[in-house]
């Protein structure tokens, strides 16, 4: 008996196809690993419903799939559960076997798990891949695992990559010899991002606007309250208030919640104000989306964003916790910048930029008084939003945040 595995939902309605790993005639058992997609920046494993045996396999590496595409023909096996074990181990011997034959031959293509974008690098620097030690899970061979080995390697196999790089000539090389390299390797969500931002920034006509806002009172107020909540392990931060200000920005500018439809000549206006936070991790930059800021409070805006954040850093984001973002905040403000240009996140049609915070004088018509400013920085799409535009959100959300009482109710 033949069945049909096929795609389930998993949040998004397509997904592009990074990894195969089964092959017909393949044995598998149930929730193994058939493919690997990815999608809004994250990769996803797709599982095996049944134990059984591959017959067909429908899909490549590249291709895109949707719900219910068909991944693979599953024949599901008629023996007892023992000579199904029986099959597998005996298939596992066959296969260590062939391993054990073509790795004499120094052919490092089969039985080595990695993904096909791994072995076609080992392949470009001549690289066994039986000689790299896996540390992924069932120790496939990781593009940190190729970094490491290239770091351990002696001069004369270094010498032999900078021969094989026709950017460099015979006399380079020999004056370069002894110049240590080491490769780092981009992530997945980094590549990812990389094509997003290039396909952003060139195809969308950015314009950014600067401004800076005085927080004086609402940074005096956050430490007093902060003081006061300490017994319940709550701590506000600015970034809050600013989440919270823009969506009451958002409210009155809706123009600035919308995207363009694909024909270009309308805009799309969100229903929901969906607020993505730019969060870095140590693969790339990841953006979870707080949903219906407009109809949450200071407090619950806190937690779910301490909650969002800590799940970003542990790679944990769902798809539906990174999609449906109406517009971003990308906060530097704990670094020292002073101004910075956000690109914009396509479909969204603006990004604010928020700074560091630092006390200037400013000028009274008397004398000059300290006063905190916080620089922020608006990108705008400039076919959906002029400058007009622009300065007039900016100056709302400076009358949102220098008056803060404003936006706790």
């Amino acid at each position: 008996m033949s069945i049909q595995i096929k795609m389930p939902d998993i949040g998004i309605d397509q997904a592009e196809v990074i990894e195969v790993l089964i092959q017909i005639n393949d044995i598998v058992k149930k929730d193994q690993t058939l493919i690997v997609v990815e999608g809004q920046k994250a990769s996803i494993e797709i599982p095996c419903p049944k134990n059984g045996v591959i017959k067909k396999v429908h899909l490549k590496k590249g291709d895109i799939v949707n719900l219910n595409t068909s991944i693979a023909t599953l024949k599901k096996s008629k023996k007892t559960k023992n000579n199904l074990k029986k099959n597998f181990k005996n298939s596992e011997f066959k296969k260590q076997k062939v391993f054990q034959d073509i790795k004499k031959k120094n052919d490092t293509s089969v039985l080595v798990r990695s993904s096909p974008a791994i072995k076609r690098l080992c392949r470009k620097l001549n690289i066994s891949l039986t000689k790299i030690s896996g540390t992924g899970r069932k120790n496939r061979i990781l593009k940190e695992d190729v970094e490491k080995y290239l770091s351990l390697t002696d001069n004369v196999f270094k010498k032999k990559l900078l021969e094989k790089d026709s950017c460099i000539s015979k006399k380079k090389v020999n004056d370069n010899s002894k110049i240590k390299k080491k490769y780092l390797f981009l992530s997945q969500i980094q590549k990812f991002s990389n094509k997003c931002f290039s396909r952003n920034w060139t195809e969308v006509p950015h314009v950014t606007q600067f401004n800076k806002v005085d927080i004086t009172k609402l940074e005096k107020f956050r430490t007093k309250i902060n003081k006061n909540l300490r017994d319940q392990n709550i701590k506000f931060t600015l970034l809050t208030f600013i989440i919270k200000a823009v969506a009451i920005n958002l409210l009155q500018f809706n123009k600035f919640n919308s995207f363009l439809h694909k024909k270009k000549d309308r805009l799309i206006i969100n229903k929901n104000i969906n607020i993505g936070i730019a969060v870095n991790t140590k693969d790339g930059i990841l953006v979870p989306v707080i949903k219906n800021v407009d109809k949450k409070n200071i407090k619950d805006i806190t937690q779910e964003l301490i909650y969002l954040s800590q799940k970003s850093r542990n790679n944990k984001l769902t798809i539906d916790e990174m999609s449906n973002g109406s517009f971003t905040i990308s906060n530097l403000g704990g670094f020292e910048i002073e101004e910075f240009t956000p690109i914009i996140n396509c479909p969204e049609v603006a990004i604010l930029g928020v700074s560091r915070a630092k006390i200037e004088p400013i000028w009274n018509k008397k004398i000059f008084v300290p006063r905190l400013l916080l620089p922020l920085s608006l990108s705008y799409d400039h076919r959906v939003i002029n400058g007009v535009d622009g300065a007039i959100f900016m100056q709302y959300l400076n009358t949102n945040l220098s008056n803060f009482y404003k936006i706790l109710f």
